[in-house]
């Protein structure tokens, strides 16, 4: 559960304990996962340089 995480400050810290300590309460909250929805391009740095080079 999200009370029961380490607060991304202070992973010392549960989350439901900075909330209690702040006298506050969440009402919704969203879930993102690192690197979530990106694509990974495929680059060829040497073929990007020399195209500009020939003034493509």
């Amino acid at each position: 559960t999200l009370a029961g995480q380490p607060f991304v400050k202070d992973p010392d810290i549960r989350v439901g304990k900075l909330l209690d300590k702040a006298n506050a309460k969440v009402n919704r909250f969203e879930r993102f996962e690192v690197g979530e929805g990106m694509e990974k391009r495929d680059e060829d740095f040497a073929a990007e340089v020399m195209s500009q080079v020939k003034g493509e």
